[in-house]
C-alpha cells in the first residue's frame, strides 16, 4: 500500500514540473498572460514613410527612333566612278566633297558648246552689221524694204541659236558640276554600294551611299485614343506659353533611359484600325543613344500631380478586396489597410485615398504579416523621390 501511494505521488511531483515549466514557456517565451514576446520571434519588416511630393504624370507608348534626314546620294549623271573622297561611317557636313565621275566626256562637251556659242556670237554680230548697213540703204531705195526685212529675221534667227547656244554652255558646265558628287545634308554615312571603277548611273536605284542624320532624331510612338485629351491639353498648354511637354526614351526592357526630348505633334486623326494616335518627339541624342529603326518604350509628361501621397511600389499589395498595405503603428503593429492606387512606376505608387503622409507601411518582409501581429522593424527605408524615378 506504501509503495502504491509512493509511486501515485512521484507521478503528480513530475506532472506538476511538466505543467510549470509550460506555463513559464507560455509566458516568456509565447508572450500568453501579458509577458514579454522574445525579439526573435517577431516578423522582420522593413518599412518606408509615406511622402507627400509632387510627381509628374506620365503617358506611355511603344516607337521607334527616326533619323531627323535620311538621304540616299545618288549620281546626277552616267559615267565611271573615278575617286571616292569618304570612308564608311565617317560624319559628313552638307557640302562635302563625296566622290568623282571622270569629267573628261563632261569638259569636252563644254569645250563644244561654248565653241558653238562663239560661232554663233560670231554669226550674229556680222549680220547685224549688214542690217545696220540695209537700214541706211533702204532709205534711199538702193535696197529694197524686202531685203531689209530678211536681214533683220536674220538677225533674230542668230539671235535665238546665240541664246540656245548659252543654255548649251549651261548645262554642259552643270553636267560638269554634277561629276562632282557632295553630300546633300550632313550626318553619317552608312555602308557604300560601288567600288571605284564601276559605272554609275543616275537610274541607280541604290545609289552610292546612304546619309542618316541622328543628332538630332525623331521618336514616333503611339498612345491609345482615350489619353488623347491628355496629351492635347498638354500642347495647348504650350501653344499658351508653357514649354513643350519633354518626352523620354527608355529602353526595350524599360530599365535605362535612353534620353530625354520634347513632343513635336500628335497626328490629326486616330487610327481606327488600332484604336491609337501617333505622336512625333524631337530629341537631341547627342551622345548617340538613339539608334535608326531602334524600339524604345516612349513616355510623355502631360502634367504634374501636386503634393499627392506616395510610398514604394513594393508597399503595395493586391488582394481579393482590392489593392492594401500594411501600416504600422505606435505599438510595432502592423494593421492591414485598403488604399486606392494611382499613377504607379516601377518605384513609386502614388496612394489616392487610404494613407496619410507621415505614416509608415511595410515594403519587405510581407509573406509573414497578418492584421494586428507585432513585427520587429529591422530597417528603414527612403521613400524614393518623384525626380529620381522619371
Amino acid at each position: 500500500m506504501n509503495v502504491a501511494v509512493l509511486g501515485k505521488s512521484r507521478w503528480v511531483r513530475l506532472a506538476l514540473v511538466l505543467l510549470v515549466c509550460i506555463l513559464l514557456y507560455r509566458i516568456f517565451w509565447a508572450g500568453d498572460g501579458g509577458g514579454p514576446r522574445m525579439q526573435a520571434d517577431l516578423p522582420p519588416v522593413r518599412v518606408a514613410t509615406a511622402l507627400a511630393q509632387d510627381v509628374p504624370f506620365f503617358l506611355g507608348g511603344m516607337g521607334t527612333v527616326e533619323p531627323s534626314s535620311d538621304v540616299l546620294v545618288t549620281s546626277r549623271v552616267d559615267g565611271q566612278l573615278w575617286k571616292l573622297h569618304f570612308h564608311e561611317g565617317q560624319r559628313v557636313q552638307a557640302g562635302d566633297l563625296l566622290a568623282e565621275i571622270d569629267p573628261r566626256p563632261f569638259e569636252a562637251e563644254l569645250a563644244q558648246a561654248r565653241g558653238n556659242l562663239l560661232r554663233d556670237e560670231a554669226q550674229l554680230a556680222n549680220a547685224r552689221n549688214d542690217l545696220s548697213r540695209y537700214a541706211r540703204l533702204v532709205k534711199n531705195d538702193y535696197v529694197s524694204a524686202q531685203q531689209y526685212e530678211t536681214q533683220r529675221a536674220l538677225v533674230k534667227q542668230y539671235e535665238g541659236t546665240v541664246a540656245a547656244d548659252k543654255a548649251a554652255v549651261q548645262a554642259a558646265e552643270l553636267q560638269l558640276v554634277y561629276s562632282r558628287i557632295t553630300a546633300p545634308v550632313g550626318g553619317r554615312l552608312g555602308l557604300r554600294k560601288v567600288d571605284l571603277g564601276n559605272m554609275v548611273r543616275s537610274t541607280d536605284s541604290e545609289g552610292l551611299v546612304r546619309i542618316t542624320e541622328v543628332s538630332p532624331c525623331h521618336v514616333l510612338f503611339t498612345l491609345p485614343e482615350n489619353q488623347v485629351q491628355l496629351v492635347r491639353q498638354a500642347l495647348l498648354a504650350h501653344e499658351q506659353g508653357a514649354p513643350r511637354p519633354l518626352v523620354q526614351a527608355w529602353d526595350r526592357e524599360n530599365k535605362a533611359r535612353l534620353g530625354t526630348g520634347e513632343l513635336l505633334s500628335m497626328d490629326n486623326q486616330i487610327d481606327s484600325s488600332t484604336g491609337t494616335v501617333k505622336l512625333k518627339a524631337l530629341f537631341p541624342n547627342k551622345d548617340a543613344a538613339l539608334y535608326p529603326q531602334q524600339f524604345v518604350n516612349a513616355r510623355v509628361l502631360v502634367r504634374m500631380l501636386p503634393q499627392v501621397v506616395t510610398v514604394p511600389t513594393a508597399a503595395v499589395q493586391l488582394g481579393s478586396q482590392g489593392s492594401y498595405v500594411y501600416v504600422l503603428d505606435k505599438d510595432s503593429k502592423v494593421r492591414l489597410r485598403q488604399v486606392t492606387p494611382g499613377v504607379a512606376t516601377n518605384l513609386l505608387t502614388v496612394i489616392d485615398k487610404g494613407l496619410a503622409a507621415g505614416e509608415q507601411v511595410v515594403v519587405d518582409g510581407l509573406d509573414r504579416l497578418r492584421d494586428g501581429i507585432a513585427v520587429s522593424v529591422a530597417a528603414t527605408m527612403e521613400t524614393p523621390p518623384a525626380e529620381s524615378v522619371q
